[in-house]
């Protein structure tokens, strides 16, 4: 991954993604901003799942599509708060600078290139779901990409949901193109679009960097405005393009 360029804070505390003139806003729907940062209640449904209802019911019948074809659909993770992305940040940022001995700025760059920073993630409103096939029995961490390639114990899940995922309106969020930038591949990784696409167009709308200025939290304060601009433009935005 490149390294991202930690800018000292001049006046660009204003800046927004509304600065970002190529996106287009057309969704009406309002979410509040302690929705999208996973700092409210959310109505979730599912034991083991916890997605909100219609995204819930979705992931049911894909459940039940792919089982018809000896694939049990398994998640791994799914909603996740603001305190505990937090504390999965924290963790990392931990293991890191004290354990590896990174620099903070190394470390925080090591973190991003699959976690995201507290009040940013997906996972914050109940649409994305990180899923393995739970038929096939793998030691180790299971949410490894090579898992899912040629010869790896998921390979037909992966295949499998390649084609059949769409049809449920679950689309795969990290994509394997060469082109795109910011975190790397998540073959697991998957978004229910009729409301996540809704959801990213109103936090497109938010004044990013304003709201984690605000936050503490471990390795928050080597955060600059050239770092944050980066990471919205390539971490948040550059993502599968039929979720935009």
């Amino acid at each position: 991954m490149q390294r991202r360029s930690f800018l000292k804070k001049t006046g660009m505390a204003g800046l927004g993604l509304t600065a970002l003139p190529h996106l287009s806003f057309t969704q009406e729907i309002e979410y509040s901003i302690l929705e999208l940062m996973g700092k409210s209640d959310l109505e979730l449904v599912g034991e083991g799942i916890n997605l909100r209802p219609a995204a819930h019911d979705a992931f049911v019948e894909m459940k039940k599509a792919a089982y018809g074809d000896g694939i049990d659909i398994k998640i791994v993770s799914s909603y996740r708060s603001f305190a505990r992305q937090a504390n999965i940040w924290e963790r990392k940022y931990i293991r890191y600078t004290d354990d590896d001995n990174m620099k903070p700025i190394d470390a925080i760059d090591k973190i991003i290139e699959y976690s995201t920073i507290p009040g940013t993630s997906r996972h914050h409103w109940g649409t994305d779901i990180d899923i393995v096939d739970g038929n096939k029995k793998v030691n180790g961490d299971v949410l490894v990409p090579e898992k899912f390639g040629q010869g790896g114990p998921f390979e037909e899940f992966k295949k499998w949901m390649d084609e059949h995922s769409k049809k449920f309106d679950f689309y795969l969020v990290y994509t394997d193109d060469p082109k795109r930038k910011g975190f790397k591949y998540e073959p697991w990784h998957y978004s229910y679009a009729p409301i996540s696409i809704p959801m990213l167009t109103q936090f497109r709308r938010k004044n990013i960097l304003q709201l984690l200025e605000k936050e503490d939290f471990l390795g928050s304060e080597h955060f600059t405005n050239g770092f944050l601009t980066n990471y919205i433009q390539d971490n948040i935005l550059d993502i599968n393009t039929e979720l935009l």
